[in-house]
């Protein structure tokens, strides 16, 4: 490897560039929020926050529609927005280069309309799991694409429990889905406390994990390359919400333990991370939404603290960062 001290001819950074030998521009990890509800209607907006420093979200773009309960994923270098409702579930799928701004492009379609989904990555892939097909049907299937490309999804195989509104998070090499509800099965639509995981790398169907602490649907959770976090949701009992943050060590198994707080009881977040720091912004209050965006540093375990505001209240949109599976 040269020095790359004192003043390089173009010719010759041309030629370093072609031998690899010349440093390339450090990735600024950087999460996207996209789409949801608002307190009047819905948004197809995109925006954006650098994970590191704190501040309110920045516009990015705007997706092809408006949607809410949608689900996503990234690469380090382009972001997934998958499926998701608009008058009735969808299948649509678009994508954005997370260093740009702008609006997104279509990417492909995924293998059913579905809403109410959850999606995890590798560096590679994008893992979709659950959700609620046409007819309040709910399912437990898992699809996949591959990021860099453009194309459908494809047949993963099946999780655990059939559920919609549940969550998941990913290392490089684990995807990790949790929590959710059978709405399918009629009153009292049981809330589920199962989690499952799957090989990100292969296909097959869903193992057992391990259980959440309480059965809780419409949470969220971001991680990093070690450890899992989910954050608040709707539970059985009292208030029906809460604002317990819970982990898990992704390489393990096991059931969940308390992490912290959140700032006030909230469903409909949504979360996104670094290798450092994990991100929770908006949700649902049961009376109205918010626009709140609150930080956890993952090697701290503690309640949140304030970064800052998303451009509007917003619940049931989705997050997602160039954490490359949980590494950045």
């Amino acid at each position: 490897m040269p020095s790359y001290s004192g003043v390089w001819t173009l010719p010759a950074q041309y030629q370093a560039k072609g031998l690899n030998n010349w440093p390339s521009q450090p990735i600024v990890a950087r999460g996207l929020f996209g789409a949801g509800g608002l307190n009047s209607g819905t948004t197809s907006a995109i925006t954006y926050i650098e994970i590191a420093t704190t501040g309110n979200s920045t516009a990015f773009g705007s997706l092809s529609s408006n949607k809410t309960n949608l689900a996503s994923c990234a690469s380090s270098s382009r972001g997934i927005f998958f499926a998701g409702y608009n008058s009735g579930p969808v299948n649509t799928v678009d994508y954005v280069t997370i260093s740009t701004t702008g609006n997104s492009t279509s990417f492909g379609t995924a293998t059913a309309v579905n809403e109410s989904l959850a999606g995890c990555n590798s560096s590679t892939r994008g893992v979709f799991g659950g959700g609620m097909l046409t007819g309040y049907a709910d399912t437990n299937i898992i699809q996949y694409i591959t990021i860099a490309t453009t194309g459908n999804a494809t047949s993963f195989g099946q999780l655990t429990v059939v559920r919609s509104s549940l969550t998941s998070c990913s290392s490089s090499t684990r995807g990790i889905f949790a929590g959710g509800w059978n709405y399918s099965l009629g009153p009292p639509y049981s809330k589920i406390a199962t989690i499952d995981y799957v090989t990100i790398a292969t296909t097959g169907n869903a193992t057992n994990f391990g259980s959440l602490a309480t059965a809780t649907m419409t949470l969220s959770a971001c991680s990093n390359a070690t450890l899992g976090l989910m954050f608040g949701g709707s539970v059985t009992g009292g208030t029906g919400l809460t604002n317990t943050i819970k982990y898990i060590t992704i390489a393990t198994t096991g059931n969940t333990t308390a992490f912290g707080a959140l700032s006030s009881e909230l469903q409909a977040t949504a979360a996104c991370s670094s290798s450092v720091r994990g991100v929770v912004g908006g949700g649902d209050t049961n009376t109205s939404y918010v626009n709140t965006i609150q930080y956890v540093t993952f090697a701290s375990p503690g309640n949140t603290s304030a970064f800052g505001s998303l451009t509007a209240p917003t619940a049931y949109f989705t997050a997602c960062s160039n954490n490359n599976g949980g590494t950045l």
